[in-house]
């Protein structure tokens, strides 16, 4: 019977052994798959998240800024217009 128990003990500790392993395996393979996909994207050219929200939040300054002109473009035209008439 003590055979039979060491021999579940060993496995244990042998099962156990290889869980650790295998553990620091897939956190060497994280790193290393992490490592690979920041070069990859690295090399695609692309604009970080900040860039990305500088230049969206520009778009949205210069958009409000051509609405305003435009308004601002027909009441002079309106004006014009009406002081044309008027002569």
């Amino acid at each position: 019977m003590q055979s039979q128990n060491r021999l579940l003990d060993d496995l244990a500790r042998a099962a156990t052994g290889a869980m650790g392993a295998l553990g620091g395996l897939k956190a060497e393979l994280d790193q290393q798959v992490k490592a690979l996909v920041e070069r990859v994207l690295k090399n695609q050219d692309l604009v970080t998240r900040e860039e990305f929200e500088a230049v969206k939040e520009m778009a949205a300054r210069a958009r409000t800024e051509n609405e305003v002109l435009q308004q601002r473009l027909a009441e002079l035209e309106s004006r014009l217009g009406a002081s044309t008439t008027a002569s």
